[in-house]
């Protein structure tokens, strides 16, 4: 840690404390700043980390609901809405039973920098509730987003704060939050949400735009030491919509996607993962990837517990949780050749295994440039809804993909000209900085 940030960060990790992943983030980003601060002291005289890294607010609430057996039941939810400079506060809602207040701040501290870098004026706030949906009917899943929906109502709005999904939130938790917003303003506001049904208000591409734009970023790494994607061998974890949208894209780039993983194992296949198959089983089915071993034949060979980082690769996608990758996976990684990692998932690569990564000069895409074209996509649908309009996938994908060379771009250029040239961890967390900064020392005292 830089000494002239010491102070600051002992002083959040004592207002802090408990939350080891807000921690994680924090120490990621502080660690990088001191080129700019140094270059500009501006920003550091007017105190504008002190402001960036203290939520704008922090909303938790009760959530009760009652299962299809009448039991009644109580969650926790929570929103943290973290800065506005820019914009609404965007970002997504998470039901997961992992899900603290620690975890949320995380999410949200991530996303002020990820959403600065998209250059589309919004805010980064993150929320969710330990609520599990797995094994839950629809009639319960409704009934608990109406009742999460019931308080956190008054806390939204398209110029306020606009949720979308994440881990546990998808397409059918979207609408039943949709619906309650509306039942209870009498508003058909649709840019109040993001990831809805395409019938009302939704975007094509938005379902495949974050596995979509870590696939071009980790092209446009490679493009810089004069590789290509095509004919790459490419491990992916998780399974969920990152995963598959990954597989998809690197597939139809000419990279040939081999793995697939969930909580209980993971899966090779050597012919290359059969997304159609795999699609099936995770999206209709609510299966495991040891099914698609199964029905797949024997190309596939399912590994129960391990990791999918044994699995020798060219490019490594984490696309599954954060911390799920560490430093002992990283040098196996390291031993086996690999020439890129970009990150899918939130923060899914450990410091540590970070550190093993760069200073084996592999490229490494941090996950506040390499996911951004979620959170891009969702603000183009913002764009729609405020316009009534509706985009054909293929304008909706060109825009995706301008706006990731234009990341990248932006957080090669700006490690460059800080003196790290290469170093993505570094140009994506400065450059994010002096967007957001740069836009609260023009507002005032904020």
């Amino acid at each position: 840690m830089p000494a002239l940030l010491q102070p600051l960060h002992a002083e959040v990790l004592r207002r802090n404390p408990g939350e080891p992943e807000f921690h994680q983030a924090l120490g990621e980003v502080l660690e990088t700043l001191e080129p700019v601060l140094t270059a500009r002291p501006e920003l550091l005289e007017a105190r504008l980390l002190e402001r960036i890294v203290e939520p704008e607010r922090q909303i938790i609430f009760r959530v009760p609901w009652q299962d299809d057996q009448g039991r009644i039941h109580v969650n926790r939810g929570m929103r943290v809405e973290f800065n506005s400079a820019l914009g609404p506060y965007k970002g997504g809602l998470r039901f997961h039973p992992s899900v603290n207040l620690g975890i949320v701040k995380f999410l949200g501290f991530e996303q002020i920098f990820k959403n600065a870098l998209t250059g589309l004026g919004i805010g980064g706030g993150k929320g969710g509730s330990d609520f599990d949906p797995r094994g839950r009917s629809d009639a319960e899943v409704m009934r608990f987003c109406q009742s999460f929906m019931t308080e956190l109502h008054r806390h939204l709005g398209e110029h306020t704060d606009v949720p979308a999904g994440d881990i546990g939130v998808g397409g059918r938790e979207i609408g039943y939050l949709f619906g309650q917003y509306r039942r209870i303003t009498n508003r058909w506001e649709a840019g109040v949400l993001t990831g809805k049904g395409l019938g009302w208000g939704g975007s094509l591409a938005r379902a495949e735009a974050t596995g979509y734009g870590n696939v071009l970023f980790a092209a446009e790494m490679l493009k810089t030491r004069g590789a290509d994607l095509a004919g790459q061998r490419v491990t992916v974890s998780g399974s969920g919509n990152v995963a598959l949208y990954s597989i998809q894209k690197a597939q139809a780039l000419g990279a040939h996607a081999v793995t697939a993983s969930d909580s209980a194992g993971y899966v090779v296949d050597e012919k290359g993962i059969d997304l159609e198959l795999l699609q099936q089983i995770k999206e209709v089915e609510r299966g495991r990837v040891s099914d698609y071993a199964e029905r797949r034949g024997p190309s596939a060979r399912y590994v129960p517990g391990g990791s999918v980082w044994d699995v020798p690769t060219d490019v490594a996608l984490p696309s599954a949780t954060q911390n799920e990758l560490d430093a002992d996976a990283a040098r196996t990684l390291v031993r086996n050749g690999v020439k890129a990692v970009s990150e899918g998932a939130n923060m899914p690569t450990t410091p540590e295994a970070v550190r093993v990564l760069r200073e084996a000069g592999v490229l490494f895409g941090p996950g506040k440039a390499a996911n951004a074209g979620g959170v891009a996509t969702s603000a183009l649908e913002m764009q729609q809804n405020a316009g009534r309009e509706a985009w054909s996938f293929s304008e909706v994908e060109d825009r995706l993909a301008f706006i990731m060379r234009d990341i990248h771009a932006t957080v090669r250029d700006t490690a460059e000209r800080y003196g790290a040239p290469g170093d993505y961890v570094l140009g994506a967390n400065i450059a994010g900085f002096e967007r957001v900064a740069d836009a609260m020392n023009a507002q005032g005292l904020i």
